[in-house]
């Protein structure tokens, strides 16, 4: 066979050679896989970051409550108002008479109006006594006209809209409706008495108790 004819064959027999060794006995063993590295770790420890604790901050100084310095022994808060009628009531100018002032609702409630019947009932032996009676409350003055002429009240009701009269007497505001308070001044203008709270349906009584002495 000549050279030209063996080379084909010769390379046909390699070949085969080659893909049988290639091809036969176990695949290698495949490169056990590198341990994952530790994850890394801080060897200092763990601090949560605290603010410490300082000295605690002074409370804000709470503001006195309005009328706080109403006492008994102490004057009155002077005051410059007018009634209903237009009559000028100046408390420092009242000095020498005892003078009442009961704060109330609303004109024509059924407790105040009950309230207001019983000083009308008691006013001849409140008016012996020298007594400046005046009713308060927030409703306007034509209100109060109504409310003196239904009811033959003879004594003062002032307007305090505003609500000034009643804060400087400590006597709540609730939404317009005064709380139902009263104050007995002396004629020196010292207060004498402080209702916080009324009975109406003995208070007239009390008042004239209060001013007996």
């Amino acid at each position: 066979m000549s050279a030209m004819k063996r080379s084909p064959l010769l390379l046909a027999l390699l070949l085969s050679s080659s893909i049988v060794v290639a091809c036969g006995g176990e695949p290698p063993a495949a490169a056990p896989a590198a341990p994952a590295a530790p994850a890394a770790t801080s060897l200092a420890p763990t601090t949560v970051a605290t603010s410490p604790a300082g000295p605690t901050a002074p409370a804000a100084p709470t503001a006195p409550a309005a009328g706080a310095e109403l006492a008994v022994g102490k004057p009155a808060p002077d005051f410059d108002v007018k009634d209903a009628d237009g009559k000028a009531l100046k408390l420092s100018a009242l000095k020498g008479k005892p003078v009442v002032i009961y704060f109330y609702p609303k004109d024509e409630t059924p407790g105040c109006t009950k309230e207001a019947c019983a000083f009308r009932d008691a006013w001849k032996d409140l008016d012996k006594k020298g007594v400046v009676l005046i009713g308060v409350s927030a409703d306007n003055a034509e209100s109060h006209k109504a409310f003196a002429s239904h009811h033959k009240l003879p004594f003062h009701l002032v307007s305090d809209e505003s609500g000034a009269l009643a804060k400087s007497y400590g006597v709540p505001n609730n939404g317009g409706f005064l709380a139902r308070h009263s104050i007995v001044i002396g004629a020196d203008g010292n207060v004498k008495k402080i209702y916080r709270e009324v009975d109406v349906t003995k208070h007239a009584s009390e008042i004239l108790a209060d001013l007996g002495s």
